[in-house]
C-alpha cells in the first residue's frame, strides 16, 4: 500500500514524540520523501549533540543528501512535525526541496517554550539595528576567494 501525505506526516509526528520519550532532544521530527519513498528520517538532536543547528529538518537534509549522494534535493518533499524555523527554512531553500509540509505551527512551538519570534523580528530589522553586532571589515580582501573561484576550472556550481 502506497503511503500518502498524511502517512508521512503522522510518521514525522511520531518521530518527534518518540524523541522526547527517549530524551533524544527536542520534540521535532522530519521526513524527506522522493518519488513516494522515504529517503531520510531525523529528529532534533540539539541537546544530545550540543549542536544548535541539529534541528530535525537540518538533520534530515544531511541524511537525505548522504543517502542520495547529492547536495541538492530537487524533487524531494519534507514533512516536519512543526513549521520550520528561519534556519531550517533557509536550509530547505538551499537544498532546493520541492514542497514543505508541517503539522504544528510556530505559535504552537512558542506555547511549548520554543520561541523563534526573536529571530523573525531580528531579520526584519536593518543590519545596524540588530541585537547581534554585524560589521563588514576588509571588504576588498574578502573578494579574493571569489576571484579564485571564478578562475577555478573544476568548480561545481550550486
Amino acid at each position: 500500500m502506497e503511503k500518502n501525505e498524511k502517512d508521512f506526516m503522522l510518521q514525522a509526528i511520531e518521530v518527534a514524540s518518540d524523541n522526547v520519550k527517549k530524551a533524544g532532544g527536542g520534540p521535532f521530527g522530519a521526513i524527506i520523501v522522493k518519488d513516494g519513498k522515504i529517503v531520510a528520517v531525523a529528529h532534533n538532536t540539539v541537546t544530545t549533540t550540543n549542536d544548535p543547528t541539529a534541528h530535525a529538518e537540518v538533520n534530515a537534509i544531511r541524511e537525505a543528501c548522504k543517502n542520495l549522494n547529492t547536495f541538492q534535493l530537487d524533487g524531494c518533499d519534507i514533512y516536519s512535525s512543526c513549521e520550520p524555523c528561519p534556519m531550517c527554512l533557509s536550509a530547505i531553500y538551499w537544498a532546493r526541496l520541492k514542497n514543505v509540509y508541517f503539522a504544528a505551527s510556530r505559535y504552537d512551538a512558542e506555547d511549548a517554550g520554543f520561541d523563534d519570534s526573536f529571530i523573525y523580528n531580528e531579520l526584519a530589522k536593518k543590519v545596524e539595528d540588530r541585537t547581534v553586532k554585524i560589521q563588514q571589515i576588509l571588504p576588498e580582501e574578502g573578494k579574493e576567494p571569489f576571484n579564485v573561484w571564478a578562475k577555478f576550472e573544476q568548480k561545481i556550481n550550486y
